[in-house]
């Protein structure tokens, strides 16, 4: 449960845990996401073992509807029998909300279900996965945690114009919720190589002393898996650093901090950086010292578009009501559009060794509208 983060989804903001009712915005219009808690009338109370398989299995709801996509029913088909009746066995014993999602507002004529099926013939592949015998047994659980429950590529992966994942392009990247999930294989932008343990770590506590902290959707994500198992924690970060071995961008060293040149060529936003941000980020600062990761280590300044640099300037890091966490104040209300555009580039020219990016104004503003590229 807390691996495939299901909360995320099927809580709806203020709303009781697992009652349902978020809206989940998609290219063919926005599902609310259903009640799975225990309740007879609206929720899955009355659903047999069998039936919760089949609509994990096959995406057919207790009715015989056809489940729409937004519930990754194409990942859970290949979670094994054991962690669906872990699932089955959480959920049932979770207090039951009587609580009855909204009507789903999809374009014509994605309203019309039996249109899945056509879907379902053309992309899901059903079954659980077979463990890779040239593989140790955590590498084959990570996969199958990754492919599975956890549905890792449902935001890391780039989806074709009927909204399925494109298998050939595995956890190359995607866009979600307006922030840009980045590669979890060799396309990796990470600048130090991402280690099972850096892994192990940052996936339990959102935050890696060598990379950054977890923001926008993975923050949920890793909350979540700070409460599963510590042993399905690293079988994850054995996968995926497995997957990032070889990425070219993290073979090097790290750039080096280019204050000087970064101040000359952005004097206002250097001006910005002190005033707001050295006292943490600068060189020297107490946070630093403490072992938090230096600017130049995050992966957000090294992707090919600013838009996660802007989200998290903009939005800021809070960790949830009455836990602890990566903190780090918002600056959407302090922060013109126009200043925000100039410290984005002005981080991107002083921690990192790419080249300046195209048109941060317009990021910045779409940003602000609540989209992405």
């Amino acid at each position: 449960m807390h691996v495939g983060n299901c909360a995320g989804c099927h809580t709806a903001q203020g709303g009781r845990p697992f009652a349902g009712g978020r809206p989940l915005e998609t290219p063919f219009g926005t599902v609310f996401a259903t009640n799975i808690t225990p309740d007879p009338e609206t929720g899955i109370g009355r659903w047999s073992r069998k039936a919760f398989v089949r609509a994990l299995r096959e995406g057919v709801a207790l009715n015989g509807d056809l489940l729409y996509p937004a519930f990754p029913y194409d990942h859970f088909t290949r979670a094994s029998d054991s962690d669906i009746d872990a699932l089955y066995a959480f959920l049932m014993t979770r207090p039951a909300v009587q609580a009855r999602a909204p009507t789903n507002r999809l374009k014509e004529p994605f309203g019309f279900r039996p249109l899945v099926a056509g879907w379902n013939l053309l992309f899901l592949r059903k079954g659980p996965l077979v463990d890779d015998p040239g593989q140790s047994a955590d590498w084959n659980r990570g996969r199958a945690l990754a492919e599975g429950l956890a549905h890792c590529g449902g935001c890391h992966t780039p989806r074709n114009e009927l909204g399925a994942e494109r298998s050939d392009h595995a956890y190359d990247g995607a866009w979600t919720e307006g922030w840009y999930a980045p590669p979890l294989n060799a396309a990796s932008p990470a600048v130090r190589p991402w280690t099972a343990e850096d892994l192990f770590a940052y996936l339990g506590t959102g935050l890696s002393a060598t990379h950054t902290a977890a923001a926008g959707p993975m923050a949920s994500v890793t909350r979540g898996l700070a409460q599963a198992s510590e042993d399905d924690v690293r079988a994850l970060a054995v996968y995926f650093a497995s997957l990032m071995a070889h990425a070219p961008a993290a073979q090097g060293p790290p750039p080096a901090d280019r204050g000087n040149v970064a101040d000359a060529a952005h004097p206002e936003a250097a001006a910005l950086f002190a005033g707001a941000c050295a006292t943490c980020h600068g060189p020297g600062a107490p946070m630093m010292q403490e072992g938090r990761p230096s600017l130049a280590w995050g992966t957000a300044l090294h992707e090919g578009t600013p838009n996660d640099t802007i989200q998290v300037i903009m939005h800021g890091l809070a960790p949830p009501a009455g836990r602890s966490g990566p903190t780090m104040p918002a600056y959407g209300d302090s922060f013109s559009d126009r200043q925000l555009a100039q410290i984005t580039a002005y981080l991107r020219a002083r921690f990192t060794d790419k080249p300046p990016w195209p048109d941060v104004p317009g990021a910045v503003a779409r940003v602000r509208k609540g989209g992405s590229e």
